[in-house]
């Protein structure tokens, strides 16, 4: 009888992961039709805990409106706060505005400025849908979820599983240490190479981000 009992726990848990198998599946089909026809595109993430009347949301933006008016897309989490100034900047500016949305128990709710959204419920899958179709990267202050999709683009170029592209980090007063921490511990540590720090650009002007993205990616 026990033994009939684990094999019955064994053959659901199967099922269950086949299922998974599929529903997993299922939304990486579904990524790449909602996506698949936008043009050149920049990713931009950012906390979503920052509020209109905030002066960086203000700035995301305007950053935003001048890389739409340069002729990019906008990809963004889809969320509010950062997410929400980096949406509202291409879509009040008639470009076009792209949220990949992240079923979340808590915090999470899509911004009103998108005309494609792409619904998730797993990260890694969101993750892929944010390198496969972007041109660009714009780091935003931000939490753990920026310093994950920081760290996931900058790996992918090191080890040459991407092409490299542009990523900027957005706010020299909030980015500082952490470069800072990377030339200290990373670098003299042998960590990582010097050339790694060129992977990346710091900037607080949003002209120098426009400059720099057209620089690397010619629409």
């Amino acid at each position: 009888m026990i033994q009939r009992s684990k094999q019955f726990l064994i053959d659901d848990l199967s099922i269950k992961e086949s299922w998974r198998l599929f529903k997993i599946m299922s939304e990486i089909v579904d990524g790449f039709e909602n996506l698949s026809d936008i043009g050149p595109a920049v990713s931009m993430f950012g906390s979503a805990r920052t509020k209109p009347e905030d002066p960086l949301y203000q700035q995301t933006v305007k950053l935003s409106k001048a890389l739409s008016e340069a002729g990019y897309s906008i990809i963004t989490g889809g969320g509010p706060g950062l997410m929400e100034a980096g949406n509202k900047g291409a879509y009040e500016n008639g470009g076009e505005s792209i949220g990949l949305h992240i079923h979340l128990p808590m915090e999470q709710h899509n911004n009103p400025y998108l005309n494609i959204r792409s619904d998730f419920r797993y990260f890694f899958i969101r993750k892929l849908m944010f390198i496969k179709y972007a041109m660009a990267y714009v780091a935003l202050p931000g939490g753990y979820g920026t310093l994950d999709e920081l760290s996931e683009a900058l790996v992918l170029i090191q080890t040459h599983r991407i092409k490299p592209f542009p990523i900027v980090m957005f706010g020299v007063d909030y980015w500082s240490g952490l470069i800072d921490w990377f030339k200290k511990q990373l670098i003299s540590n042998a960590f990582c190479k010097e050339e790694d720090l060129d992977l990346f650009i710091l900037t607080d002007e949003i002209d120098e981000v426009v400059n720099h993205i057209k620089k690397h990616v010619i629409i």
